[in-house]
């Protein structure tokens, strides 16, 4: 079997355009901490270090799989980010810090992620894979929301998340907030771009 993530996790991916609250459990990542405007070429640097090495790990994996194992194949996981910035004021790109990562499924090992970074290495030279990190993060109690069309217009979903907060008496437990970037940015028109808006909260 092949797990895709698509079709058997839609209790994560499944966002609406409403704001809806949920758990989110640990989950395993390859992480790559980087600050500055994402439209610059270091930040695509960083985007191809992610993904070669999170094709590297998917090779591995099926090259080893055992016959036991609950999936031989899996569908690697779209681009995540943690986002914030220096100040609460008005967005300024250059002055965001944020964590780019792909989620790496259960079955995957830090000797697996380890051998991916040399052959991706070897491969496809990239200055960012030694900063490459493995680590489980748990984002825990959540509220999410669809977020469709330009990256430049989310204020407008954010202010439905703020609106919801408000009502349920949440507040934010932190000042990042996750990105999940369900559409190819390349490929697809920005007013088509499909992107799931997550927030840390707790009671008020």
């Amino acid at each position: 079997m092949k797990h895709e993530w698509r079709k058997h996790e839609k209790q994560i991916y499944n966002a609406t355009t409403s704001p809806a609250r949920l758990t989110i459990p640990p989950q395993q990542f390859l992480i790559l901490n980087g600050s500055g405007d994402p439209n610059a070429p270091d930040f695509s640097e960083r985007v191809s270090a992610l993904y070669t090495t999170a094709y590297a790990v998917k090779r591995l994996y099926r090259a080893g799989v055992p016959a036991d194992a609950p999936f031989h194949d899996f569908t690697v996981y779209p681009l995540e980010g943690l986002w914030t910035q220096d100040n609460d004021g008005p967005l300024n790109k250059s002055a965001l810090h944020y964590r780019i990562m792909i989620r790496q499924p259960e079955a995957i090992t830090q000797e697996m992620v380890t051998a991916a970074l040399a052959q991706a290495s070897r491969k496809k030279p990239n200055p960012h894979y030694d900063a490459i990190r493995f680590e489980t993060l748990t984002d825990g109690d959540c509220v999410q929301i669809l977020h469709i069309g330009s990256y430049d217009d989310e204020p407008a979903s954010f202010a439905k998340l703020d609106a919801y907060l408000q009502e349920k008496s949440l507040s934010r437990t932190t000042s990042w907030h996750r990105e999940i970037y369900l559409s190819n940015a390349q490929s697809i028109p920005q007013k088509k771009h499909k992107t799931i808006l997550r927030i840390a909260v707790r009671s008020e």
